[in-house]
């Protein structure tokens, strides 16, 4: 990513250097400079507000509600693991999280929940189908409300910030449709994960030391 910025960064002055509008280029890189610490001291404020509102929620038993209703869906998604795994509940929660666009909160339930379906992967050098099914799933990253993209639209002074939500809400819908059913669709497609080869044992030990001593008797 440093090196695509480098080269546009570049390719950007050279250009403008040869149109003789280096001076625009300068003074583009500047006002965007100062926007980008407006927009980020914006961003303080309302993802500090939607995460204490999260924060009560979770005190309060709403998410912990909203993830019990979501355990049936998680469980016949994740089939592949055990109903009672906490990969279950830590999956449940990150869909939460993640719905309300706050990615922040969702972040550490995402990897708690990888590492829960690891625990429960068969050859522990590849990803099982739940793991790349659960990644999927937040690659889409299903929202109700875009917080994150709200507060951006506010911090640059955006009229009216609101009217993200309702296509945001689609595109998310259906990447997340997709994600899903494109993953279980490799499923069956994809040869599956092979498990790891029981050792033999040894001629030098066991049954084989046992062989040859009766042999020399």
């Amino acid at each position: 990513m440093n090196y695509i910025f480098f080269f546009l960064i570049v390719i950007s002055i050279v250009i403008g250097a040869i149109n003789g509008k280096l001076q625009d280029v300068v003074n583009a890189v500047m006002s965007g400079a100062e926007l980008s610490v407006k927009v980020a001291f914006s961003l303080i404020g309302i993802m500090a507000f939607w995460l204490g509102i999260m924060k009560i929620a979770q005190k309060s038993g709403i998410i912990d509600f909203l993830s019990k209703i979501l355990k049936p869906v998680t469980k016949v998604l994740f089939n592949e693991i055990p109903p009672e795994s906490p990969a279950v509940g830590d999956i449940a929660m990150n869909f939460t999280a993640n719905a309300f666009g706050l990615s922040n909160a969702a972040t550490p339930f995402g990897i708690k929940a990888m590492e829960e379906l690891q625990k429960e992967n068969k050859d522990k050098t590849s990803a099982s189908n739940s793991m790349c099914l659960f990644l999927g799933m937040n690659t889409a990253g299903f929202q109700l409300i875009p917080t994150t993209v709200l507060a951006v639209l506010v911090g640059i002074g955006y009229k009216n910030p609101t009217e993200i939500i309702a296509p945001t809400l689609l595109v998310t819908c259906i990447a997340f449709t997709f994600a899903i059913v494109l993953s279980k669709v490799l499923q069956k497609v994809w040869k599956g994960q092979d498990l790891p080869l029981t050792p033999t044992p040894s001629p030098q030990s066991g049954e084989g030391n046992n062989t040859e001593q009766g042999g020399a008797k």
